[in-house]
C-alpha cells in the first residue's frame, strides 16, 4: 500500500509554476504538438549508498545529466512506490526527501533533495491514462528510487519531479500498456524515468566480496536476456519474462524492481535509438544496467 514515511517538506513552493497549465499542456500532449521531445530513461538504482558515492555508476549519471536536454519535469515510476488496486500520481507542490531505508550512515539519512514538485504535469499525466482511474496523491515525497539518481543526474534539485505509483498485483502487460499512454508527456519536455534494476534478488547478495563480487551465471543470463531484447525492440519477450522461468525467479523474486523497466519501454518510441548509461552487477545478484531510449 501507500509508503507514507515522510520528512518535514522544504520550502520551494511556487517553484513549479513556471510550467503551462494543466488544460494546455493536456491538450499539447494529446495533440502531439511540436515541443521538445524527451528521451524515456532506465536507471538501475541499486544500493542508497549510491547517494553519497562517487564511482562510475555515480560519474556516468552526472555525465547523462550533462548531455540531456533540461526537461520541464522528471516522472519517476520506481520501484519503491507500491499501491493496490489502485494507481496515483503525485501533485505534491514541494515534496519531501524520504530516507525509506534502514541500518546505514546517518550521512546519508542527512541527505535532502528539495526539487520542487510538478502539479500541473502530474495532472496531466492521470489525465493522459483513460484505461483506468489515476488518482491524485497531494503528500507523496520523492522515495530513495528517486532522489539517490536524481541527485546525480540534475545535482541542484531544480528540475521539477513528481512520481507514479505501482499498482502492485497487476499483470506486467498491464504496467507496458499503462506506459504507452503516457508518451505524449514526452512531446511536452517530460523526461520519464524508470528506477529499479534489471537483476534484483536481494536474498542472494554476496556480503563477504561486497559490490566487486562475481555475478551469478543465472544474472548474467537474464541480465544478458534483458539487453538484447530492448535492443532488438521485443517488448513482449520481456512482457512475458517469467517465460525463462527457474531464472526469471532467481533475478526477480518479486517483480517491484523488475516493472519500472515495462514503462521505460512502454513510452518508449517502435524502433528508438538505445544509448548505453551504464553497465555491471553489484554483489553477484544486482545489476545496475543503465540506458536511454530516443
Amino acid at each position: 500500500m501507500h509508503r507514507r514515511r515522510f520528512i518535514a517538506s522544504l520550502g520551494l513552493a511556487g517553484a513549479a509554476t513556471t510550467m503551462i497549465t494543466a488544460r494546455d499542456f493536456l491538450m499539447d500532449a494529446r495533440s502531439g504538438a511540436a515541443g521538445a521531445r524527451m528521451p524515456s530513461i532506465f536507471i538501475g538504482h541499486g544500493n542508497p549508498m549510491n547517494a553519497i558515492q562517487d564511482n562510475a555508476f555515480t560519474q556516468h549519471l552526472r555525465q547523462l545529466g550533462e548531455r540531456i536536454e533540461r526537461p520541464t519535469a522528471v516522472l519517476v515510476v520506481g520501484a519503491h512506490w507500491l499501491t493496490r488496486g489502485e494507481s496515483f500520481v503525485s501533485t505534491n507542490a514541494n515534496p519531501s526527501t524520504i530516507h525509506d531505508f534502514g541500518g546505514f550512515p546517518e550521512e546519508l539519512f542527512a541527505v535532502q533533495y528539495p526539487a520542487p514538485g510538478a502539479p500541473d504535469a502530474a495532472r496531466v499525466a492521470a489525465a493522459l491514462v483513460t484505461s483506468v482511474k489515476v488518482h491524485e496523491d497531494h503528500d507523496m515525497g520523492l522515495d530513495h528510487g528517486a532522489w539517490s539518481i536524481l541527485r546525480h543526474i540534475f545535482p541542484q534539485a531544480d528540475v521539477p519531479v513528481f512520481q507514479l505509483s505501482i499498482d502492485w498485483g497487476r499483470s506486467t502487460a498491464y504496467h507496458c500498456a499503462l506506459a504507452q499512454e503516457l508518451q505524449g508527456l514526452r512531446d511536452k519536455g517530460v523526461l520519464i524515468l524508470g528506477s529499479g534494476n534489471v537483476v534484483h534478488n536481494l536474498g542472494r547478495l554476496n556480503w563477504q566480496e561486497g559490490e566487486q563480487a562475481a555475478p551469478y551465471d543465472w544474472a548474467l543470463e537474464f541480465d544478458a536476456f534483458v539487453a538484447r531484447n530492448v535492443a532488438n525492440g521485443d517488448h513482449r519477450a520481456l512482457v512475458n519474462y517469467t517465460a525463462l522461468g527457474s531464472i526469471a525467479q532467481l533475478a526477480h523474486p518479486t517483480n517491484d524492481h523488475y516493472l519500472p523497466l515495462l514503462y521505460t519501454l512502454g513510452a518508449s518510441d517502435k524502433g528508438a535509438p538505445i544509448t548505453e548509461i551504464h553497465t555491471g552487477m553489484d554483489m553477484g545478484s544486482i545489476s545496475m544496467r543503465s540506458f536511454l531510449l530516443g
